[in-house]
C-alpha cells in the first residue's frame, strides 16, 4: 500500500463515525472534489432559498394578517371593543346594533423611525393628537392604540403609506339607528363597547361583561334583547312633546306610556335628550332622564293616591262631605284652593275641583301613620328599582308630622320619580295591583305572578269613575279625545325658588288612562316651567298646556296601541259605577 493511500486510510479511521455517516449520506462513497464542491454549492443555495422564503412569508403575514397579529397583542394589553347583542323594540325594530369599524394601532418595537411615522400619520389624520401619539409610540409596549374608529378612507390612505409597525384592527362599534328617539332608555357605550348608561349598562351588569371576559360573547351566540318599547308610540310621543316644549317655551318636557296590566313601559321620552351616536351632549346635566333619575313634587296628581286611601279604608265614600268653605289654616301656614268653591264639597268634587283644602282634610281624617303606611304600600316612600341603573330615591320628610300629611295630600313636600307615581296610579285603576315597572317584554301572566294586591277592587272601580268624571266635567276636559273614553288627573306644582314656592315657575303634569272603563294604558305628560300664551289667557296651570298636549298624544297613539274608538258611550256614573255595583 502506498504512503498516500495509507495516509487516507489512517485519516478515515481517525474520523468520528458520525462525520463518516453524514459524509457518506451527502456524497456517497469515493466521490471526487468536484462533486463535493457542487454538492456544497447546492446546499448553500437551498439554505439561502429557505431563509428568503421564511422572510417572504413573514412579510406576507404582516401585510395581510396584521389584524390578527394586533389582536393577539391587544388581548393582553389593551381593551378591544367586543360584540354586543342587538337591542330591539317589541316589534323587532332595531334600536342598537354592532357594526365593524377599523381602528389604528401601533407596535412601538417594530417602528424604525418614529418621527417619520408620526409625521405621515398626522398628515392622514389631522385630528390625531401628536403629543399623545408620540408618547404612545415611544413606549416599550408591544401594542398601543393610536386612533379608534377611523373611516374606511382614512384606513386606505394610511395603508398606502406602508409604515412598518402600523396596523388596523376591525372592532365592533355600537350604532343607534333611531338616534335620539330612545336615548334615555337605551343609554350608550364607551369606546370599548362597554355599557355605561341605560339598558346598555344593564346588559353588562347582567352577565354580558362576564361573557366578554370568558370569551363567549360572540356575534353568533347572542340573541337580540327585546324591550317593551314600541318605537312607533315613542316617535309619536316625542314629536308631540317637542312641539309642546317649543310652543309653551318650556324648560323641559317628558312623558311615558305604561301598560297598566303588565307594568311594561311602552314609550319613554325626556327632553332635552341626546344622540347616543354622538354622546358628548349626554354629560349635560339638563339632559338627565327626568322620569327615573329626577325626583319632583308631582302636585295634584298625588290627590289620586289620597282619595284612594280614603275610599279603601272604608271611612269615606264618594259622597262624604268635607268643608271647602274657606282656606285651611295650620299654625303659621295657610292652604288655599286655586278655584275655591265656598261650600261643603263631596269627595268626588274634591277630585273634579282639584281642591287642596279638601285633599288635606281627607288625609287628616285618615291619620298621619295611616297616610305614611299607605304611601309606602303603593311604593312612594322607597327608591324604585327597574332595569335602568339610573334611579333616584324619593325625598321624604325625616320627621313626618300633620303638616307633612297636609302638604303631601296634594303632592307637595314629597318628591318622587315620575315613573314611581305612575306605578302607584296604575295600582289605583287596574284593579288594585301594584306591578313593578319594566322595560322588557312581559306577559299578563308574568305580571300577575309578581303583582301585589294593595287596594280593593271596588276602590279601583271608584277611582276609574273619578278619573273619567274629571275628563267629563273637571280639569281634564281638554284631553277628552272622542272615541277613547279617557280619564285623567291634572297636577300643577309650584317650584321652590330661593326657599319659597314660586307661582310663576311651575312643573305641570297630566296623567290619563285609556279607556277609563277598562284601562289598558296610562299616559303621563310633564312640562317644566311652561310660559303663558294669549290662547291660555295668561294661565300656566296644567289644564292649559299639559292636558291639551296629552289629548294630541292620545289621538296619535290610540290606533298604534290597538285601542279601538267607541262612540256614544254613556257617562261615567252609568258605564263605570253601575257596572261596578252589578259585579259586587
Amino acid at each position: 500500500m502506498t504512503g498516500r493511500a495509507l495516509t487516507h486510510t489512517t485519516r478515515k479511521l481517525a474520523e468520528p463515525w458520525r462525520q463518516r455517516l453524514i459524509r457518506s449520506l451527502l456524497y456517497g462513497r469515493n466521490v471526487d472534489r468536484a462533486a463535493k464542491a457542487r454538492a456544497r454549492v447546492g446546499l448553500a443555495i437551498l439554505l439561502f432559498a429557505a431563509v428568503y422564503a421564511v422572510l417572504a412569508g413573514r412579510l406576507v403575514m404582516f401585510a395581510v394578517g396584521a389584524d390578527g397579529h394586533g389582536a393577539r397583542r391587544a388581548g393582553s394589553q389593551d381593551a378591544i371593543a367586543t360584540a354586543r347583542p342587538d337591542i330591539v323594540d317589541r316589534n323587532g325594530e332595531v334600536l342598537a346594533t354592532d357594526v365593524k369599524a377599523p381602528s389604528l394601532f401601533g407596535e412601538p418595537r417594530r417602528i424604525i423611525d418614529k418621527d417619520e411615522a408620526i409625521e405621515l400619520l398626522t398628515a392622514a389624520l389631522p385630528d390625531l393628537d401628536t403629543a399623545e401619539a408620540r408618547a404612545r409610540l415611544s413606549s416599550r409596549k408591544g401594542f398601543v392604540w393610536l386612533k379608534r374608529e377611523i373611516s374606511p378612507k382614512q384606513q386606505h390612505d394610511i395603508h398606502k403609506l406602508g409604515i412598518p409597525g402600523i396596523g388596523f384592527l376591525r372592532e365592533n362599534k355600537r350604532v343607534y339607528p333611531t338616534g335620539a328617539s330612545v336615548a334615555h332608555l337605551i343609554g350608550l357605550v364607551n369606546i370599548d363597547n362597554q355599557g355605561i348608561a341605560g339598558m346598555e349598562k344593564w346588559l353588562d351588569n347582567n352577565g354580558l361583561a362576564d361573557l366578554h371576559r370568558a370569551g363567549f360573547a360572540t356575534d353568533r351566540l347572542q340573541k337580540p334583547v327585546e324591550l317593551s318599547i314600541d318605537l312607533r308610540v315613542e316617535h309619536a310621543l316625542r314629536d308631540e312633546l317637542l312641539k309642546a316644549k317649543e310652543k309653551y317655551k318650556a324648560k323641559a318636557a317628558s312623558g311615558l306610556v305604561s301598560n297598566v296590566r303588565t307594568g311594561e313601559i311602552v314609550a319613554l321620552v325626556s327632553l332635552p335628550d341626546f344622540d347616543p351616536n354622538n354622546p358628548k351632549e349626554a354629560h349635560d346635566p339638563d339632559r338627565i332622564n327626568r322620569l327615573t333619575t329626577g325626583v319632583f313634587e308631582m302636585g295634584s296628581t298625588f290627590k289620586a293616591l289620597t282619595l284612594a286611601m280614603a275610599l279603601d279604608s272604608g271611612k269615606a265614600n264618594l259622597n262624604t262631605l268635607y268643608d271647602g268653605r274657606g282656606a285651611l289654616k295650620f299654625g303659621k301656614f295657610t292652604i288655599h284652593d286655586t278655584h275655591p268653591v265656598g261650600r261643603n264639597i263631596t269627595l268626588a268634587e274634591v277630585f273634579t275641583f282639584s281642591s287642596n283644602v279638601g285633599a288635606a282634610k281627607i288625609a287628616l281624617s285618615q291619620g298621619v301613620e295611616a297616610h305614611k303606611a299607605f304611601l309606602k304600600k303603593l311604593g312612594q316612600m322607597d327608591r324604585l328599582r327597574t332595569e335602568l341603573p339610573e334611579s333616584a330615591s324619593p325625598i321624604v320628610p325625616k320627621r313626618w308630622t300633620e303638616l307633612n300629611t297636609i302638604t303631601a295630600s296634594f303632592g307637595h313636600g314629597i318628591a318622587v320619580a315620575p315613573l314611581q307615581a305612575v306605578m302607584g296610579i296604575n295600582a289605583c285603576i287596574n284593579g288594585g295591583f301594584l306591578i313593578p315597572p319594566t322595560f322588557l317584554k312581559r306577559s299578563e301572566e308574568e305580571a300577575r305572578a309578581i303583582a301585589k294586591k294593595v287596594l280593593r277592587t271596588e276602590t279601583s272601580d271608584k277611582m276609574r269613575y273619578l278619573m273619567r268624571l274629571n275628563a267629563e266635567i273637571g280639569t281634564a276636559k281638554k284631553a277628552d279625545v272622542k272615541g277613547y273614553y279617557i280619564g285623567g288627573k291634572t297636577g300643577t306644582s309650584e317650584k321652590v325658588v330661593n326657599g319659597r314656592y314660586s307661582k310663576k315657575q311651575v312643573l305641570n303634569s297630566f296623567t290619563a288612562i285609556i279607556p277609563a272603563d277598562n284601562p289598558q294604558y296610562q299616559l303621563l305628560v310633564m312640562l317644566d316651567e311652561p310660559k303663558a300664551l294669549p290662547e291660555t289667557y295668561g294661565f300656566i296651570t296644567s289644564g292649559w298646556n299639559a292636558v291639551p298636549t296629552g289629548g294630541k298624544v292620545i289621538a296619535r297613539i290610540g290606533p298604534l296601541l290597538g285601542v279601538e274608538p267607541r262612540f256614544d258611550l254613556p257617562p261615567s256614573d252609568r258605564l263605570i259605577l253601575a257596572a261596578s255595583r252589578t259585579t259586587q
